[in-house]
């Protein structure tokens, strides 16, 4: 009767409270720098966790990060367990929640930020544009200051009205090879004014 009674009591111990604190022992001997028993932890734990971490996170890449970062954070973390405190499934458990909630908010935050900025990023493309265009116009309006009369004069109508080489030299009473000189050696000096590369 004993005997019967021993081997009902038998496999109790081995139910799933043992499965707990044999991880809770590992967890101990990880805490100690154990590799081999973190080994075991990672193996043990790796899909619990990752089950977890997806059904919180929904992207699949971004759920492999997050159980990465749990699975290191138990090799870095492991003293912090405390079997008086609860199992250390739930333990694990409790982690990876934290770190799947954690990076939901973050990338929830990041989205934020980017809808904000893409909300005022137009804004402020235009007032940009508007402050480099005018400083542009003042750079080559001091450049074009630094030419002579003809060179100016010769360079203005070409460029900014738009006349053939001809109707210049017509406009200013100057043979056309003479424009055509002013207006390179004009460029030639625009261009170092400015900065430009030939």
């Amino acid at each position: 009767m004993t005997g019967g009674q021993r081997g009902l009591r038998r496999p109790e111990p081995a139910g799933p409270r043992r499965g707990g604190d044999e991880l809770g022992a590992l967890l101990g001997r990880v805490a100690r720098g154990d590799e081999e028993a973190y080994a075991v932890v990672y193996d043990r734990t790796a899909g619990q966790v990752l089950g977890l971490v997806r059904a919180v996170v929904r992207d699949p890449a971004q759920s492999e990060e997050v159980t990465q970062e749990v699975l290191l954070e138990l090799w870095r973390s492991a003293s912090r367990f405390d079997a008086g405190r609860g199992s250390a499934a739930a333990w694990v458990t409790t982690l990876a929640h934290r770190r799947a909630v954690d990076r939901v908010r973050s990338e929830q935050k990041a989205a934020e930020r980017e809808r904000r900025a893409g909300a005022s990023g137009t804004a402020y493309d235009e007032v940009a544009e508007a402050v480099e265009a005018k400083l542009e116009r003042e750079r080559v309006r001091r450049c074009l200051g630094s030419l002579t009369d003809l060179q100016r004069e010769s360079v203005t109508l070409a460029y900014y009205g738009g006349y053939t080489y001809r109707e210049v030299a017509g406009l200013l009473g100057v043979a056309t090879g003479t424009v055509k000189t002013r207006m390179r050696d004009g460029l030639i000096r625009l261009r170092d004014c400015l900065g430009v590369d030939p």
